[in-house]
């Protein structure tokens, strides 16, 4: 990223490219209810893998598909404000390309929730089949 199309304050450093990414987080976190909502399920899987003591293996799986619903909620919220910025009035193409991103964020939440069910759901109905005795 070179510093004339970075934002105001955005140096081309290492350092400052962190500060940029965690600034750009923490703008999506303000403004994105989509994906607090991805965090809250995220917070609520956490815990519920640490409840049912889930192995290495599958720690790896469940955050890796979860950063990438996350990265997916993220690129889609900078596709949605690029598309408002080169199209501000309404035209067939920046609504087609905005739906295309939310359905790109719709097919890795579908999948993170297959993931979740595998990976979560055979300890879990074990724990209920216990409670259930």
């Amino acid at each position: 990223m070179d510093s004339e199309h970075s934002a105001p304050g955005c140096l081309p450093r290492l350092g400052r490219s962190f500060q940029c990414a965690l600034a750009g987080c923490a703008q999506a976190l303000r403004g994105q209810q989509n994906l607090r909502i991805h965090l809250a399920f995220v917070l609520a899987i956490t815990g519920l893998a640490l409840y049912l003591q889930v192995g290495l293996t599958q720690w790896a799986i469940l955050v890796l598909t979860y950063s990438l619903v996350l990265a997916a909620e993220l690129m889609n919220s900078a596709l949605e404000a690029l598309t408002d910025l080169v199209s501000p009035e309404y035209h067939p193409l920046a609504g087609q390309a905005k739906d295309l991103a939310a359905g790109s964020v719709l097919v890795a939440a579908i999948g993170a929730v297959i993931v979740g069910l595998l990976i979560l759901g055979p300890p879990l109905w074990a724990k209920i089949t216990l409670w259930a005795r």
